[in-house]
């Protein structure tokens, strides 16, 4: 990959990229050097690399780099927040915020695999490379997801 390719992929993957991270962390900060981490890894590999796999390395190495940031912030995070998390119950007449809030509900693979296939329009084969699933279990993930999300968003609390 030549500087102007890696120019170009960070023009055209940088928004989806940094989306598809702060809808996982939830925070802006931390989604932006995530986003970092994964160009400077990138950068690093772009003489290895050719163009048309940049999409798939960079939203692999975004998936990987946000996993060890999630792991190593749940062992640091504080029980308070934890349980103020757990316990928190607020009526959501947004239906945005019922559904961020029915999303951080489900366990972080689902999450991960239905965000990529319904917010990112990735297809099963390109999620399988993403997360290292096979595409078999990443449909049973995103059927997964998609029957909690059903049950969560039908709820009768949730609809009021």
């Amino acid at each position: 990959m030549t500087i102007a390719e890696f120019n170009t992929c960070v023009d055209l993957y940088a928004d989806g990229l940094y989306r598809f991270i702060l809808k996982n962390v939830k925070d802006e900060d931390k989604a932006r050097d995530i986003v970092q981490d994964t160009y400077e890894k990138l950068w690093l590999k772009v003489s290895d690399l050719e163009s048309t796999n940049a999409k798939s390395y960079m939203f692999t190495a975004a998936y990987r780099t946000m996993i060890d940031y999630i792991r190593r912030d749940k062992k640091f995070s504080p029980i308070e927040k934890t349980l103020e998390h757990t316990y928190s119950r607020t009526v959501q007449p947004d239906l945005k915020q019922t559904l961020e809030l029915g999303l951080s509900r489900l366990p972080e693979i689902q999450r991960n695999v239905l965000l990529l296939r319904d917010y990112e329009g990735y297809n099963y084969e390109q999620i399988g490379e993403i997360t290292g699933l096979n595409e078999s279990q990443v449909k049973v993930y995103i059927y997964r997801a998609r029957i909690a999300m059903k049950d969560y968003l039908v709820s009768l609390e949730n609809v009021i």
